[in-house]
């Protein structure tokens, strides 16, 4: 896939960018407001689509490591793995309602909303990772087509030469 117009990059780096940042705050403010780490690392994994369809497949290589996006699968199902048994000690995941007024948090760095918010942020690791991933094996499956002439080709955009 050849990269498309500069108005059509442009577009995609104005709300790609927007794109993070909104799927962030989702993640982070999930057990407030509707949302979560599925709803906010679904938007924040789209980022890579957009980077896809607008600059094309070679920048896009360029660009992904599927490592990374492995180790941050992982680190989310570790991580929520631990931040669900640290809420166990007191009561079940150490939530807001279960919390008196006058009751200290079990450690400083947890927040009063328990461990469910830190579970958000590890379940938004964990589907970014995934999605990320999906996308990636998405691109790397597309078939190459044969014109007839000998000429191979990718399908989508780019099919045929201008």
């Amino acid at each position: 896939m050849r990269p498309l117009s500069v108005i059509v990059t442009s577009v995609c780096d104005l709300f790609a960018w927007f794109m993070i940042v909104f799927g962030a705050y989702v993640i982070n403010n999930g057990h407030n407001t509707p949302g979560g780490g599925f709803q906010g690392g679904a938007i924040v994994a789209t980022f890579l689509s957009f980077m896809l369809v607008a600059y094309g497949g070679k920048r896009f290589r360029a660009w992904v490591r599927e490592g990374v996006y492995g180790f941050l699968e992982f680190l989310g199902l570790m991580a929520f793995f631990i931040f669900g048994c640290l809420g166990f000690p007191n009561s079940f995941f150490y939530n807001s309602p279960a919390i008196s007024w006058g009751q200290k948090p079990l450690s400083e760095w947890i927040p009063y909303c328990g461990t469910i918010s830190l579970m958000n942020v590890a379940v938004g690791f964990e589907v970014i990772g995934a999605l990320s991933l999906v996308i990636v094996y998405m691109y790397g499956s597309i078939q190459m087509i044969d014109t007839g002439a000998g000429m191979g080709g990718e399908r989508g955009h780019d099919r045929y030469d201008r």
